[in-house]
């Protein structure tokens, strides 16, 4: 009798804690991350007349079921804003390369007893670049000078007038010249040129061609010597040398004549474009970090240059100042680097009469030197 009570109470007990587990049961939410199915309890079975023990008959146990997880749309972070000088730096140009493709020759401008002058044309960059170049007619592994030409309104610019005379000279003295229209300077075609490095890199692939093209025997540049390369630059063409100088210090590069050239300190170039254009051109020039002019102008990277540098200028230039030249040659006097530098009274940006004469005499003695 007191194990049926006993046996009685038990099923009370089992029958209330069922009850209270249910109720302790919330519902969950639309947005749990896992919904299941509650495990039953097991099922006990009375105890059966003839004394023997009780069993628990256990029921299968349900598999939880998972509901995906709501899809959360990411919030775009804000990215900062790609440094759009960093590819400009004399270092980002130093590491790059240079060169691929062929100059061609597109026609004949000019034959005399001394010399053929041919249009030509090259790819930079993907872009086609014209110019002219001068070849003696007599000999071969003539020394190569690169005649890399100041600023013109390009609407007005003429392939050949620019440096007619100075080319000339330095094919009747020997030299294979080649004059590139820079990009933006029709025929060639146009393409960006912040700091006027889109120049510098037209140059640094023409050089990267010449070396290319004249190891072969029957090509249009089988007779320049690749290992004799001479820059010249007027004025903005000077600045553009002084660059292509910072960046390939190669020992095929011998010397350069800057004549009355701008600054390799950016900040001045720009600070006077701004002043020359009335404030349409260097405004993203001048919008760049102390740092990040620095790296960009070629006058802090004198060191690796290995070219002598041949400095010419006018003390009466009203358009470049001549402070700039001095301070140039103040600096390459500094670091003991092979140089000369000639300043001129009563001439003009563009050299003329005797003093014109006199600066070419003392062009082609330069390059003769190295």
């Amino acid at each position: 009798m007191n194990c049926l009570r006993r046996t009685g109470w038990l099923l009370v007990f089992l029958i209330l804690a069922v009850a209270c587990e249910q109720t302790a049961v919330t519902t969950p939410s639309p947005a749990s991350v896992q919904k299941s199915t509650a495990v039953p309890l097991p099922t006990i079975t009375p105890r059966p007349t003839n004394g023997s023990t009780p069993t628990m008959t256990p029921t299968a146990v349900p598999t939880a079921t998972f509901t995906a997880v709501p899809t959360q749309t990411p919030t775009t972070l804000p990215t900062a804003p790609p440094d759009l000088y960093a590819p400009l730096t004399i270092d980002a140009l130093t590491a790059r390369s240079y060169g691929g493709g062929q100059l061609e020759i597109v026609d004949t401008l000019e034959r005399n007893d001394r010399f053929t002058r041919y249009l030509i044309a090259y790819p930079s960059d993907g872009l086609t670049i014209y110019g002219y170049m001068n070849v003696p007619n007599e000999g071969s592994q003539f020394p190569v000078v690169l005649m890399l030409h100041g600023y013109i309104p390009p609407a007005e610019y003429q392939t050949v007038a620019y440096t007619q005379r100075y080319a000339d000279a330095l094919a009747e003295a020997g030299y294979f010249v080649i004059h590139p229209n820079f990009r933006n300077y029709p025929p060639s075609d146009e393409g960006p040129n912040p700091y006027r490095i889109g120049y510098a890199i037209d140059v640094l692939n023409l050089i990267a061609i010449i070396r290319e093209q004249s190891q072969d025997e029957t090509g249009y540049l089988r007779r320049a010597d690749a290992d004799n390369i001479h820059l010249w630059g007027h004025s903005m063409g000077g600045g553009v040398a002084l660059r292509v100088l910072a960046v390939n210090n190669a020992p095929y590069l011998k010397a350069a004549v800057l004549y009355a050239a701008m600054s390799g300190d950016e900040n001045k170039n720009n600070e006077r474009i701004l002043a020359w254009t009335g404030g349409r051109r260097g405004q993203f020039e001048l919008a760049a970090s102390p740092e990040q002019v620095a790296a960009i102008s070629p006058i802090n990277y004198l060191d690796r240059v290995n070219a002598a540098i041949g400095v010419h200028h006018s003390r009466d230039d009203a358009v470049v100042p001549v402070e700039w030249s001095e301070e140039l040659c103040a600096e390459l006097a500094e670091i003991d680097h092979p140089y000369e530098c000639f300043f001129y009274d009563g001439l003009p940006h563009t050299f003329n009469g005797g003093g014109d004469t006199l600066f070419m005499e003392r062009v082609v003695q330069f390059f003769r030197k190295y």
